[in-house]
């Protein structure tokens, strides 16, 4: 019999649980420019957008590790190598980790994603200069032709990732001195690199013929449409399953009847990407560097918190699409857990998992002179982790967590995940390309 040790009936009243979504359609996403899609990969693969032209997009979410970097926490700028095999350069140290895991990028061109970031500090609203809300100032939320593509403005203005350590070069020190929009200030110096190389001008011609002036908002639309048309995800077994085109495999079957049943998983992880995109404590490990500005001390991260200041949003984090999932490891918005099934078997009951977890499992690049494991080390901020959950919890049974895991793999589209472009042989800046 399985055991779950929750009331459906008194949280949900009497529990009509909805079934699997209907089929993704063309509707479902926003149309893209081809032109700007190609001039978009080679942006995507170039490290000419990185400080130090060493680090492209693609180092910490590439298609080799289902469109992350397959560690816990990424090492950005001062890091050299691909994925696990990525190393602290000793002649150019990482300042720290990057905080939070690389997120994957399937289906961000799909209308739904209206709120990006594990603690959504971007999202749609209307009310807003340029429709967007973000933590920067209004004047540079727009021009940007959609949410996509103002994500793109953080990475390359952030220290750790892409920008640089201050005063390494002339864009880490614009961004260290404030001045990123205007002449001479990031994004203008970002663009006038990508100008100043022969083999993007007929790449940007193409892409936007009727452009007086070539900007950063235009480097970060081309690149937008790239991930929105390289990453699209809707050719999976689950969705040949919604399409009436194959069935499901038993043990895929008997998971999805789990998941959109008794397990409660499309309470958050609803929609045709499972994900309600709203924000949820779910007591994933913390370590790492947290988040935090750099005169302060902690190493806490509180998600959404961070966001709207509110302290019911302690803790809490994006839920994130399941979309090739099983591609996407390590799992939680750490990587704190390297084994699919195991995390599912902590989130389903995440209090417990907060005492039992094991740091000794997780994959974390060595970083020499920093102690990763203080918030997890500390009574004080594990109880309040702990505290912050809320989620019921529900207890599986060996067999059900390997049912469940068979449908997570069922949601596996293998031509998204080496994508339809793929990694370029070269780029016009001539610079190295991850492979």
């Amino acid at each position: 019999m399985r055991a779950f040790i929750f009331a459906a009936s008194l949280i949900f009243g009497s529990t009509a649980w909805a079934g699997p979504p209907d089929p993704v359609v063309d509707a479902d996403y926003t149309p893209v420019d081809m032109d700007q899609v190609r001039l978009g990969q080679m942006l995507f693969y170039d490290p000419i957008l990185s400080g130090n032209r060493n680090i492209s997009c693609a180092t910490c979410h590439h298609p080799k590790f289902g469109t992350g970097d397959g560690v816990a926490l990424s090492l950005g700028e001062g890091g050299r190598g691909l994925g696990p095999d990525r190393v602290a350069d000793p002649d150019n140290l990482p300042e720290q980790r990057i905080p939070r895991n690389a997120p994957a990028l399937f289906n961000l061109g799909a209308h739904e994603f209206t709120v990006l970031f594990h603690d959504g500090r971007i999202e749609k609203d209307a009310s807003k200069p340029g429709g967007i809300r973000t933590p920067i100032g209004a004047e540079m939320n727009q021009g940007f032709a959609s949410l996509l593509s103002a994500q793109t403005m953080f990475p390359v203005l952030s220290a750790d990732e892409m920008a640089g350590h201050y005063s390494e070069n002339a864009i880490s020190k614009a961004v260290r001195q404030g001045r990123i929009t205007g002449p001479g200030g990031a994004w203008d110096l970002l663009s006038r690199r990508v100008l100043e190389t022969p083999g993007y001008a007929p790449l940007i011609e193409a892409a936007f013929p009727d452009r007086d002036a070539f900007g950063f908002t235009d480097i970060s639309d081309a690149v937008a449409a790239f991930m929105a048309f390289e990453w699209r995800s809707d050719t999976s077994p689950f969705d040949a399953y919604l399409r009436g085109e194959a069935p499901l495999e038993a043990n895929a079957a008997a998971g999805m009847a789990l998941f959109y049943g008794e397990a409660q998983c499309a309470t958050c992880h609803s929609g045709k990407f499972q994900t309600d995109h709203r924000f949820h404590a779910m007591g994933v490990p913390q370590f790492g560097p947290g988040k935090a500005a750099r005169f302060e001390r902690h190493v806490r991260d509180t998600g959404r918190m961070r966001v709207t200041g509110r302290e019911s949003d302690a803790y809490a984090f994006r839920t994130p699409s399941l979309r090739n999932v099983a591609a996407t490891g390590p799992w939680g918005h750490t990587g704190s857990h390297a084994n699919l099934a195991a995390f599912i078997a902590d989130h389903a009951d995440p209090v417990a998992a907060v005492d039992r977890f094991d740091p000794a499992t997780v994959q974390l690049p060595l970083l020499a002179g920093v102690d990763d494991w203080r918030h997890h080390n500390d009574p004080g901020e594990q109880a309040l982790l702990k505290a912050a959950i809320d989620a019921t919890p529900v207890r599986l049974e060996e067999q059900e967590i390997a049912e469940l895991t068979a449908f997570l793999e069922s949601l596996t589209d293998v031509a998204a995940i080496e994508g339809r472009l793929g990694i370029p042989a070269s780029v016009p800046s001539g610079l190295p390309v991850d492979r």
